[in-house]
């Protein structure tokens, strides 16, 4: 899918197909290729799959932080022309959905999360090494999977070069702290769009209870659970993951 990224002003993204604009947030370790699955189904039927690069790395470091990530997705919105968006979001990513949910509800048609950060205050510290050797960070790219066998050499070797750059990792940190300052628990009752919930059973780092608060908390919400998963279920069962988002989206008339 890189061949496929366009540029507008300050904006990267991947756009394919015609429709609905699913609109794509990426973790904080993790690429747009982690949504492959999604960005390969998802426009054979109707839907209009957008991946934005989030500006993790670009920003200065005073402003580096969720809230002005949450501003960057709202301009991308308004540049790009879309309506009303589904947002999409795994773990930073659904934190990031969930703060845009709230500052900007004008814009979201419908939320759907899945490993997402913004109540387990661990979450962000615990997703990502903070340093190490490679055999290190290789066992905690493994331990994100129900199946270690998904953190392929290629997901290690970006991890490992990403926490050795001392730019990436401050920001990388900077990020991390203010999401947990950002818990989203008081405002969550608030959030009237339609929301789904996927999650791994055997996730580790945001554990299922988790996704039972967020399920109790948002006021028109369904969560989906999906076994022998981990913290990224779109990664580790596309196929399912796909069916049962397509077939909410169908119940629910997005």
């Amino acid at each position: 899918m890189e061949n496929k990224i366009q540029q507008q002003g300050k904006f990267k993204f991947i756009e394919c197909g015609e429709g609905t604009p699913m609109l794509i947030l990426h973790g904080l370790m993790g690429g747009l290729s982690n949504f492959d699955g999604v960005a390969e189904y998802f426009p054979q039927h109707g839907y209009k799959v957008v991946i934005p690069e989030l500006p993790i790395y670009d920003m200065p470091l005073l402003k580096t932080n969720i809230k002005n990530i949450t501003k960057f997705i709202k301009e991308f919105i308004e540049a790009r022309g879309y309506e009303k968006v589904i947002l999409l979001g795994n773990s930073l990513g659904g934190h990031i959905g969930l703060l845009t949910t709230k500052l900007y509800p004008e814009y979201i048609k419908a939320l759907v999360i899945t490993g997402s950060s913004g109540l387990y205050e661990s979450a962000m510290g615990d997703s990502y090494p903070k340093k190490g050797d490679f055999e290190y960070i290789k066992k905690k790219a493994q331990d994100v999977f129900y199946d270690p066998a998904v953190a392929t050499d290629e997901i290690v070797e970006d991890v490992y070069q990403t926490i050795k750059d001392r730019n990436k990792l401050i920001r990388i940190l900077a990020i991390a702290k203010s999401a947990i300052r950002h818990n989203m628990a008081k405002d969550l009752p608030n959030m009237k769009q339609p929301t789904c919930i996927i999650w791994g059973k055997q996730d580790d780092v945001t554990p299922p209870k988790v996704a039972d608060e967020f399920n109790q908390l948002l006021p028109n919400s369904d969560l989906f659970w999906i076994d022998k998963c981990g913290h990224a279920a779109m990664m580790e069962h596309p196929d399912l993951f796909n069916e049962i988002l397509h077939t909410w989206l169908q119940k629910r008339s997005l």
